[in-house]
């Protein structure tokens, strides 16, 4: 029995010495047993953009654009100078990586990251230098990879997928064609997040894709920088020469062997395609083909996620607008379209929005209930039922632009949700080899076709046929289809007619079901005590759109805490945290019931023409849309007025009651709505309003 004792006494010892001095040991084991235990997707993922930071800012310094908060004596708070256009400060960064950790960290599949991880090259006295350029990107990169790293150190949790912002590179904008020092610098930066069969192709122009869930879900990574109108060392996208048209046969490609797969896609970049009747951030000829090439594989592209405007908003392209002499540059286009300034500031981002929603006013609307029921859609054709619903969206594509963390307005993230019915139990990006993850479809083929868009000028000119196309020449013998004037343009094949919506268009596994977004709101946080300088030319009684002077003299924001002082010596923030502004699924204005395609045209539709008190509810039911209108009950009257008060003008001047022109009528209230939430929820209704007027 004393024995007995004994040797369990050592044995219990021996055990307890080995937890002592094998920590390391003990924790390889526990990650090694996690691993073997598969963890199922969330349908959730994260989307971050422009982060922005700045290493010389400075709490309690100046936001005026001399200052830039890097210097003197101002409202700049602990966490950030929210509505002005100061940079990040690291503190700001560290709490929301932070924050993510604590609260999204083990919620999401994967990560989108849109570019911008440098500050911006404002201040005269600090410009911008290389190191301090690929130094913060670093930092940020090596910030997602520690975040998202596996317990054993060996490789990530969940796929990190970035891509280029304007100022990421020195000078800002400007990208020469690759291979270049940006692009081999990156590879190294970005070297936990570019899959190693993808390098060769992102070394060459800044263009990969992840397979985030193998073999159903890819998101493709763009270099937007080629189709940017402001980059002075590329020219569009029409002349094989350029890195823009290597990158839209990449992408051609590429969709193509994803659609053979049976997978879907997709897309992210920086710069998004945004074109309005007079401003326009993409060269036309880019702006073309990437439009065909999202009408004809609409069956793949779940959407496209962007980043660079700040402000929250979404595009809706329509391919009606396709111009295929415009696509090799040989025809002027409709309509004169300027570069977009880089930076918009809070007029111009209005002028801009109401531009969208003059575009909005144009769409074809949905059938109506009676219409689906006859099957009729509105270009009077017989679809079947309510199948047509879906059909009729197809017409368009759909671009979503998050806003910022950088606090022109709040600081702000946004958790996309998509349907995993089905997918519950698919293997994930990390329990897959990452050697295997494209192998089945013939990695050596797909690596082959990389290498030759570096000489696709002589392949397109020779009439050399693409390996999707080889693969469909027993399939189908009709060759296809070139404008003769453009030798050098494949147009995709479209979706098969047999074949039903894409997730874009049709609620189904992959679709984008909704989104919440997360806001910081820096002036609780910030907790300042301020005070009016003295001899400072602003009312502090007043807003900070009350001092707007006109767009072309105004290029820097001071914020709304423009002209004070803090009082007390040392900042009192208050616990940093971000909180919901909105979310998709319970918003009873946008009525959103999923992010299809169709669902924001209806939206769209609805902001763009005159406000209609009464709307046809899905049912065919009429119903109130606008309600109470939370943003007051009147406003001046434009082309946001109601078609009711239009047609009380009427019932008036035929009473012999001469209606005013001026004369105040209610605003479309999801317009206001849209506004609100485009800025961040920085702008109070009188602010709104005065913004319209």
């Amino acid at each position: 029995m004393a024995l007995r004792h004994f040797l369990g006494l050592t044995l219990l010892c021996h055990g307890v010495i080995a937890g002592l001095l094998g920590p390391a040991t003990t924790e390889r084991r526990q990650a090694v047993a996690e691993r073997s235990v598969p963890r199922k997707l969330h349908g959730r993922f994260l989307h971050i953009t422009d982060i922005h930071p700045d290493e010389f800012y400075k709490v309690h310094s100046s936001t005026d654009e001399d200052s830039a908060c890097h210097r003197g004596i101002g409202p700049a708070g602990p966490y950030g100078a929210e509505t002005s256009d100061c940079d990040t400060p690291f503190s700001l960064v560290n709490a929301t990586f932070d924050w993510i950790a604590a609260n999204l960290k083990d919620e999401i599949d994967f990560v989108v990251w849109t570019g911008d991880s440098a500050r911006h090259d404002r201040d005269e006295e600090l410009p911008r230098s290389q190191d301090q350029v690929l130094g913060t990107n670093t930092w940020i990169a090596d910030k997602f990879a520690a975040l998202f790293a596996r317990p054993d150190g060996y490789g990530m949790t969940v796929p990190v997928v970035p891509t280029f912002g304007n100022n990421d590179i020195l000078p800002h904008n400007i990208m020469l064609p690759g291979p270049n020092r940006w692009l081999q610098q990156y590879t190294h930066i970005w070297r936990h997040f570019i899959p190693e069969e993808q390098r060769h192709s992102f070394e060459f122009g800044g263009w990969f894709y992840v397979e985030v869930i193998p073999n159903k879900l890819a998101v493709f990574s763009l270099n937007t920088l080629y189709f940017f109108d402001r980059n002075a060392g590329v020219d569009g996208c029409a002349a094989p020469s350029e890195p823009g048209y290597k990158q839209l046969e990449w992408l051609r490609v590429q969709l193509q062997f994803i659609r053979e797969r049976g997978m879907k896609a997709i897309l992210i970049g920086h710069v998004p395609p945004a074109r309005t009747e007079s401003k326009r951030l993409w060269d036309e000829t880019c702006w073309q083909k990437y439009s065909l090439w999202m009408h004809q594989f609409r069956d793949v592209v779940v959407a496209g996620l962007y980043g660079h405007m700040n402000i929250d908003h979404f595009l809706i392209g329509d391919s009606n607008d396709i111009n295929l002499a415009a696509l090799s540059g040989s025809a002027a286009e409709s309509g004169i379209r300027d570069a977009m300034e880089d930076e918009l500031t809070l007029q111009s981002a209005s002028d801009y929005l109401l531009e969208l929603r003059n575009d909005w006013a144009k769409l074809t609307p949905p059938p109506t209930f009676s219409e689906e029921l006859d099957g009729i859609d509105r270009d009077g054709r017989r679809g079947g039922g309510k199948k047509r619903k879906h059909r009729w969206g197809e017409r368009y594509h759909l671009s979503l632009i998050s806003p910022s963390v950088v606090p022109n307005y709040f600081p702000t993230l946004r958790v996309m949700e998509y349907n995993i019915t089905g997918l519950e139990n698919v293997p994930l990006w990390k329990d897959t080899p990452k050697t295997t993850a494209t192998d089945v479809f013939d990695d050596n083929r797909n690596s082959q076709k990389h290498i030759d868009l570096r000489h696709v000028s002589s392949e397109t000119e020779s009439g050399t046929r693409s390996d999707a196309e080889t693969t469909k020449k027993h399939h189908n013998k009709k060759k296809q289809k070139k404008p003769h004037n453009d030798p050098n343009l494949i147009i995709p094949e479209p979706p098969s007619k047999s074949s039903p919506p894409g997730p874009a268009y049709s609620p189904q596994p992959l679709t984008l079901t909704g989104y919440t977004q997360y806001y910081a709101n820096l002036t609780r946080i910030n907790n300042l005590n301020l005070t009016a300088s003295a001899g400072a030319e602003t009312n502090s009684g007043s807003s900070f759109l009350d001092n707007l002077m006109p767009d072309w003299l105004l290029r820097w924001r001071n914020g709304k805490h423009a002209g004070k002082k803090p009082v007390a010596k040392l900042p009192q923030p208050r616990e940093f945290t971000f909180e919901v502004e909105y979310n998709t699924f319970e918003d009873k204005i946008y009525k959103l019931g999923d992010l299809t395609v169709n669902s924001f045209v209806e939206l769209a539709v609805r902001m763009g023409k005159p406000s209609a008190s009464k709307q046809r509810s899905e049912t065919g039911v009429v119903v109130d849309e606008d309600g109470d209108n939370d943003y007051g009950e009147e406003d001046s009257d434009q082309e946001g007025d109601s078609d009711e008060g239009a047609e009380t003008e009427q019932k008036k001047r035929k009473k012999g009651k001469k209606g005013k022109k001026d004369k105040k009528r209610k605003q479309n209230r999801t317009w206001l709505h849209f506004l609100n939430h485009a800025f961040v929820g920085t702008l109070e209704k009188k602010e709104l309003k005065k913004l319209l007027d």
